[in-house]
């Protein structure tokens, strides 16, 4: 486990301003767009230098735009420190760009060689620059391109990626054909979606992030969509007034459990425990009442009735429904009398399987869906909603309304109000059951704290992932299971703790 480099910015730019971007920048410093590239070509010569000091023998591999003329760049640097290059070139009938055709004639006039990429390659080859495909992409590589993908997958030498790496949408995240698997991803200038997204986690490998000295530019503008990571914990997880007692934190009352799925309901409780919540009360099967009360006293069980939902709707700050629920009619009937509930709400699991039938639209409410669940909210198949995710997160927020929380690799969240974020935390050791009725039980302890819609899917969402990444780092991915979440969880919401472990 790597910790995210603190030189990743936190503001990402949608893939189709950049090349305003770049050029409003430039201009801005009365600098070239070769100049930028030169600083781009610099920028990954380093990283190349710093994370593969011993390799010798590379292979740089330029395609037919600007992603191409940073190839270019890196090679000449390259051969100017002593390594040897061989450089492979897409072919086009069409002109390079003018910025790229000055960094290839820059690398033949050093006594560089172009090669077809057809070749066959050194057999010495110990590092890859993937310059052939940039942030332009939106349909699956050419059968030429392809080839020349899988050839690189194929070969033991690591891959550092130029900007993205080549076949992957910088957009969406999603890889519409082949695609490259980079180890390293250095990309330049701004941060796009799509490499913190959909497919992005298979190939983007370790991300780094260089602004070509246009920091203070990028400072002064303001982008919708935002990355979220562990170091932002503290800006919501404030340290509590000393004479606070357990009626400020939120009164939560949480609907599920029905037969057999008693531990959905108990995940929820305990982590709306550990995530702060004052008081936390469930109301469930009546079977499901002594196994819960004897794993988790401090929760508040009584059996799901008519009058046990009347009684409680009035004491609650905040519902949590949905885990466990079912779709019979206990469920059924659980979630019609929650329904007009006017405080805020969380609806997650078989609650947004029975909105997917009878669709409607709430403000006060939190939704969170897993792919599969947001295929049924939106009429659609699963393969749309990953080749989008972004979008597909957006199209919730309109039929629905509210805060959508899109799970996944590379959470996305959206509102009404147009803003969006990805949440840049938690790991594939999370794909076992039960972590999304946790990430329910924390969202809904938020929600209790006082913490808006927005504030409380985000920060629980980064607080999730970042207790999984504690675990990850000390046991490893594989077998953790959600309960194991809740130690790492108490200890990710006190951010104000010095942990000595981490020095």
């Amino acid at each position: 486990m790597k910790k995210i480099a603190a030189s990743i910015p936190h503001s990402i730019w949608p893939a189709e301003d950049l090349k305003r971007a770049e050029k409003e920048a430039a201009d801005s410093f009365g600098i070239t767009l070769y100049e930028l590239m030169l600083r781009a070509g610099e920028a990954a010569f380093t990283v190349a230098r710093q994370q593969y000091p011993d390799t010798r023998c590379w292979l740089v591999l330029c395609g037919h735009g600007n992603n191409g003329g940073d190839g270019y760049v890196v090679a000449r640097l390259a051969a100017a420190a002593g390594i040897q290059v061989t450089l492979l070139a897409l072919e086009s009938n069409k002109p390079l760009p003018e910025e790229a055709a000055q960094a290839r004639d820059a690398w033949l006039n050093a006594g560089g060689v172009i090669h077809a990429p057809d070749i066959l390659w050194p057999e010495q080859v110990d590092l890859i620059i993937d310059g052939l495909l940039g942030t332009g992409l939106t349909s699956a590589p050419r059968d030429n391109v392809a080839q020349l993908i899988d050839h690189v997958n194929a070969h033991p030498a690591p891959v550092l990626a130029l900007d993205i790496p080549s076949g992957l949408n910088a957009q969406t995240g999603a890889a519409p054909g082949a695609v490259i698997h980079a180890h390293h991803t250095l990309t330049f200038i701004a941060l796009k979606p799509g490499l913190l997204t959909g497919k992005a986690r298979d190939v983007v490998g370790q991300l780094h992030h260089h602004a070509l000295g246009l920091e203070s530019w990028l400072n002064g503008q303001e982008t919708a969509l935002t990355r979220f990571d562990a170091s932002q914990l503290c800006r919501w997880f404030t340290p509590r007034r000393p004479t606070s007692h357990k009626g400020d934190h939120g009164r939560l009352l949480i609907i599920g459990g029905d037969h057999g799925t008693a531990g959905a309901i108990r995940m929820a409780g305990e982590a709306a425990l550990r995530a702060g919540s004052g008081l936390v009360r469930v109301l469930t099967r009546s079977e499901n009442i002594a196994p819960l009360l004897t794993a988790r006293p401090e929760l508040m069980v009584h059996e799901l009735t008519s009058a046990s939902m009347d009684e409680s709707l009035q004491w609650a700050d905040v519902v949590v429904i949905g885990p466990g629920l079912g779709q019979q009619e206990w469920g059924k009937k659980a979630l019609q009398k929650v329904e007009n509930f006017r405080k805020p709400m969380l609806w997650d699991a078989d609650a947004l399987n029975l909105l997917a039938i009878n669709p409607d639209k709430r403000h006060n409410r939190v939704l969170t869906p897993h792919p599969g669940e947001a295929a049924r909210m939106l009429n659609c198949s699963v393969a749309e909603i990953e080749s989008d995710r972004l979008l597909a997160a957006q199209r919730l927020v309109k039929r629905y309304a509210g805060v959508v929380v899109l799970k996944g690799a590379g959470t996305v969240i959206a509102n009404a109000e147009g803003e969006m974020g990805i949440v840049d935390a938690g790991n594939a050791g999370m794909a076992s059951g039960g972590m999304g009725d946790v990430l329910s039980g924390i969202i809904g302890a938020l929600l209790g704290q006082k913490l808006t819609p927005w504030d409380a899917a985000c920060a629980g969402c980064v607080a999730h992932g970042a207790a999984a990444d504690r675990l990850a780092a000390q046991f490893g991915m594989r077998g953790m299971l959600a309960t194991d979440l809740f130690t790492a969880l108490w200890r990710v919401v006190n951010p104000d703790v010095v942990d000595t472990k981490d020095d």
